[in-house]
C-alpha cells in the first residue's frame, strides 16, 4: 500500500475508466473471491443519499468499508457535495487503515477540483497521482492497428499512419475517425487509401478541433508556475 490511493487524472477519452476496470479485473483473477467494487462517484453519491433517506447507513457503510479494493471513477463529481465528501473521506480512511486499496480517476488533478474539501484533497495526494497524457504517434498507430485487426479489416500501414498523424486528441476520436474511413470505403466499394483518408478526415478534423477546458488552462498555468 505504498501508493495508496492511486489517482489517475487526464482529459476525456484517454483510458482512465479502462485502467480502473483493468485493475479490478486483474485483482479478481489474481485473488479470486476478494471483495472489490468499481463504481462512479455519482453512483456512490446516489447510494449514500438513498441510504440516508431509507435509514440504511449501516448497510451502506458495511458494503463500502469492508472492501479489499475500491475503484471510484469521475471523482470530480464529488465537488460541491460536502456531506458526500465527508462520507467518502470516512470510507477511504476505513479502507486505508485496514491496509486495503483505493484507486481513483478524475478529469482533473485533485488540487484542481473546485469545492473539494482540503482533507479529501490531502488524502488523495498522499498516495500516487498520475497524469494520463494523450497517446504519442507510435501509440496511436498501435491502437489503430489493434482496432483494425479486431474489426477484421485490412488497412495499409501508410493509411494507419495518415489517420494517426491527423487525429491526436484522444482514443475515442481516433477510433471514430477509423470507423468513418471504414464505413466510407465500404459504401463506395473502394479500398482505403491515403488520399481517401485525407479527404474523409479533413471534415472530421475540422469538426473535432480540441476544446480547451478550464481545467486544461488551470493545469497548464499551475505546471508553468
Amino acid at each position: 500500500n505504498l501508493f495508496n490511493p492511486l489517482f489517475f487524472h487526464g482529459g476525456y477519452g484517454l483510458g482512465k475508466t479502462h485502467l480502473l476496470q483493468g485493475i479490478c479485473c486483474s485483482m479478481r483473477k489474481s485473488q479470486p473471491g476478494c471483495k472489490l467494487l468499481y463504481c462512479s462517484a455519482e453512483e456512490f453519491t446516489n447510494q449514500y443519499l438513498l441510504a440516508l433517506k431509507t435509514k440504511k447507513l449501516d448497510a451502506f457503510r458495511s458494503r463500502f468499508r469492508q472492501l479489499e479494493l475500491l475503484a471510484i471513477d469521475d471523482v470530480h463529481f464529488l465537488a460541491n457535495k460536502p456531506s458526500t465528501q465527508e462520507e467518502f473521506l470516512h470510507t477511504f480512511n476505513s479502507i486505508d487503515l485496514a491496509g486495503k486499496k483505493v484507486v481513483l480517476a478524475s478529469d482533473a488533478h485533485p488540487k484542481m477540483i473546485n469545492q473539494l474539501c482540503e482533507r479529501l484533497v490531502s488524502r488523495f495526494v498522499s498516495g500516487m497521482v498520475v497524469k494520463i497524457e494523450p497517446p504519442d504517434f507510435e501509440t496511436r498507430c498501435r491502437i489503430l492497428q489493434r482496432r483494425v485487426a479486431a474489426l477484421g479489416h485490412d488497412i495499409p500501414d501508410k493509411v494507419i499512419a495518415c489517420i494517426a498523424e491527423q487525429v491526436r486528441t484522444n482514443v475515442r476520436e481516433l477510433e471514430g475517425a477509423l470507423l468513418k474511413l471504414i464505413a466510407y470505403a465500404s459504401l463506395s466499394n473502394e479500398k482505403p487509401s491515403v488520399a481517401m483518408a485525407r479527404d474523409i478526415l479533413a471534415e472530421h478534423v475540422a469538426r473535432t478541433d480540441p476544446i480547451v477546458h478550464v481545467s486544461d488552462i488551470e493545469s497548464a498555468v499551475t505546471t508553468f508556475f
